[in-house]
């Protein structure tokens, strides 16, 4: 079959699996996204010295005797401890006809755990790429930063899109899509994509945004609305427009921009540039069809700072969104009809955490 190029919809993903091109035992309730497939955990977690890639030409699993110290069963439930790396084989697998390719993403409130999760493939020579035409199964890479986390086989850690051909919008067709629907409020920032800021004007008691704590216990990933946030996260404040990030500290803030997806198309978000400081902003990067749309919501930032303290100020650009093109519009968008926790959102932890 030949697909317009662009993004594919949700319904494209399910002829996917109906044609056999995504292996899997059935889909799930709310596994397909509008433009996005959620990514199940397999039985079993393999505990690794170390991250690693399998090489061109090599499958993971003839690699694991290399770096494996063991084996965690997940069908009970599991605690992937922090700081440690676990590979985990998903319940689906691709066999992707030519001119299809794929990029998997954690999921946002998997990024918003300071969750690092990347997909790998056999044969990958990096994370969360997947070739056109590829035959084989899918990993998980799970590395707990900030938490430690119990896990079970079916749990959704990551996600993946595919494309038809390159649908990157260039900055002049972005500037004509903000004229016929504004992406942002205020004047656009366009230069390699949309780029956005982070919004240090106090709100309520002077919080700017969220930093975790270094000693917690452990989150149970299927526990929605349960955890009080303080004894997990410290509130940021500041009365100065301005916060010091400290070196291996994890952060919440969020956006001074609004943001608009429409349906017609999709976005992904990148980091601005390595020398606009020493913060990495952004795990989980994609944002769905019909995100905004309606109901502006803000971007929420998941910055980690590297080796030096560094001053984040009111307005400073921190990342881009690059928006692409849809094959088709979806059957349903982000927030409408589908279980969508973060339409309309501010400042906001994951979903595992009451309202502060």
């Amino acid at each position: 079959m030949t697909y317009p190029r662009g993004v594919l919809a949700s319904q494209q993903i399910e002829a996917l699996f109906a044609s056999g091109a995504i292996a899997a035992p059935g889909l799930a309730p709310g596994q397909v996204q509008p433009a996005s497939l959620d990514l199940r955990l397999g039985s079993v977690a393999y505990r690794v010295r170390a991250s690693f890639l399998p090489g061109a030409g090599r499958a993971l699993l003839d690699r694991l005797p290399e770096f494996g110290m063991h084996r965690v069963d997940l069908t009970q439930g599991a605690v992937l401890e922090k700081g440690c790396v676990y590979l985990v084989p998903l319940q689906e697998s691709l066999n992707l006809p030519k001119g299809l390719s794929a990029v998997a993403n954690a999921k946002s409130s998997t990024g918003r755990l300071d969750l690092l999760t990347r997909a790998v493939t056999d044969g990958g020579t990096e994370f969360d790429r997947i070739p056109e035409g590829y035959e084989g199964p899918l990993y998980a890479e799970i590395c707990p930063r900030s938490f430690s986390v119990l896990a079970r086989t079916g749990m959704r850690l990551n996600q993946i899109r595919f494309r038809a051909g390159t649908a990157l919008l260039s900055d002049a067709e972005l500037r004509a899509l903000h004229d016929r629907m504004p992406l942002v409020d205020g004047t656009p920032m366009i230069d390699d994509g949309l780029g956005f800021s982070v919004d240090m004007n106090p709100g309520p008691d002077g919080l700017v945004g969220w930093r975790a704590k270094p000693h917690t216990g452990v989150i149970d990933l299927d526990r929605v609305g349960h955890y009080p946030p303080a004894e997990f996260w410290e509130a940021v404040r500041t009365d100065r427009r301005h916060v010091i990030l400290d070196p291996g500290a994890f952060y919440i803030l969020v956006s001074r921009e609004a943001v608009t997806i429409p349906p017609t198309h999709a976005a992904e978000m990148a980091p601005y540039l390595a020398m606009v400081g020493e913060f990495r902003v952004h795990y989980a990067g994609f944002f769905d069809p019909g995100f905004g749309h309606g109901t502006p919501a803000r971007g929420v930032l998941e910055v980690r700072c590297h080796e030096a303290p560094f001053v984040l100020e009111d307005g400073q650009v921190v990342g881009r969104l690059l928006y692409e093109a849809m094959s088709e519009t979806p059957a349903q968008l982000y927030g409408q009809g589908i279980a969508s926790n973060y339409q309309g959102q501010g400042l906001k932890l994951s979903k595992h955490f009451a309202a502060p």
